[in-house]
């Protein structure tokens, strides 16, 4: 990898950065819904922790082992970002209890175009939203998990990018993969296809686009790039100053377009998710600004994965499978609580 593309990809890299830090600084400045905005915070550090990952990788390029960790890195942040955004399109809607008192009952359409032709005659229930947030949080198991064994794989030598091959762990890990991130997209369009009408107010499509664009399109073009690899379309770099193999090479021109499309992302993302509509939630009845947290205490929640803890516990406890769970009420100076409606319908 030559230091010109080294330096290409790195303007990409901070331009990209700045946009999307000065914009995360400004929803925890303003940070008036943390229900809402703490899944949009989480969403926006895509950017900064794909790019920055990304163009590391690139400098370290020489170093045929050095890549892999920085992608598991990166990649393992990929599940944590499609479960937020479940949850975020849950806050908008007023969480469970409400999600249910829209959709239960109601036919499912089936449709090929929509993957819900395996749905026919079914109605939506508690159970669908069960296993909405179900099929997103395995990937937030999986995909960690995956991403321990590739580790130790290439630590035994047992790994290699783009290697096809039953005894090399490569193709195993992109199965398990490749179900694991497929049932978590799957889930999130099906809630998607069940609530567009409701979300309509929040500019969904453009949210749910680039959301999946990030994670889907990043994860095709690097098994596209595997595939040019075995047909010996990407050849392996051996010069007296540096020597590196096909599947090293193949990564790097991962990691390069990666850092230009991060760019075009946080553009994106600035619009999809703009800090503009929290900033008058600031002003109580008489037009005055409501006291603020400081932006270090909102960061240090936004970071916080205890609602993430609280919610697989929901999700998969066999205690709660019958009962909804209501948004968590914002209370200024006091604790977030939960509250849990019964509910007796399956999917």
């Amino acid at each position: 990898m030559t230091s010109t593309a080294q330096t290409v990809s790195g303007f990409f890299v901070w331009t990209a950065l700045l946009i999307t830090c000065h914009q995360i600084y400004m929803h925890l400045r303003y940070y008036s819904s943390p229900n809402e905005q703490r899944h949009i915070v989480r969403i926006l550090f895509i950017v900064p922790i794909y790019a920055f990952d990304s163009w590391l990788s690139l400098l370290f390029f020489t170093n045929e082992e050095y890549y892999v960790y920085f992608d598991t890195v990166r990649d393992c942040y990929e599940a944590f970002v499609i479960y937020n955004f479940l949850s975020l399109c849950y806050e908008y809607l007023g969480g469970e209890s409400a999600i249910m008192a829209e959709i239960r009952g109601k036919p499912i359409e089936s449709s090929c175009v929509y993957g819900t032709c395996c749905l026919w005659g079914r109605t939506y229930s508690i159970g669908f939203l069960r296993f909405c947030k179900q099929a997103t949080l395995q990937f937030c198991v999986v995909k960690p998990l995956m991403a321990m064994i590739t580790v130790i794989l290439q630590a035994f030598g047992k790994y290699r990018d783009g290697d096809f091959n039953v005894a090399s762990g490569y193709l195993y890990v992109t199965i398990i993969y490749n179900f694991s991130v497929s049932l978590s997209l799957y889930a999130l369009f099906l809630f998607y296809f069940a609530t567009r009408n409701l979300l309509v107010p929040y500019s969904p499509m453009l949210k749910f686009l680039m959301v999946k664009s990030v994670i889907f399109l990043s994860f095709w073009q690097g098994m596209l790039l595997a595939i040019l690899e075995k047909c010996g379309a990407i050849p392996k770099i051996n010069s007296p100053e540096v020597s590196v193999g096909e599947g090293t090479v193949a990564a790097g021109y991962q990691n390069f377009i990666i850092c230009i499309e991060m760019f075009f992302a946080a553009v994106a993302l600035r619009h999809a998710f703009t800090y503009k509509v929290y900033m008058d939630k600031r002003l109580d009845s008489y037009g005055r600004c409501a006291p603020m947290k400081s932006i270090s205490s909102s960061l240090k929640e936004t970071m916080n994965p205890g609602d993430m803890v609280q919610d697989a516990i929901h999700n998969f406890s066999p205690a709660y499978q019958q009962y909804t769970q209501q948004s968590t009420l914002e209370q200024r100076g006091g604790a977030p609580k939960t509250l849990l409606l019964s509910s007796d319908d399956e999917f």
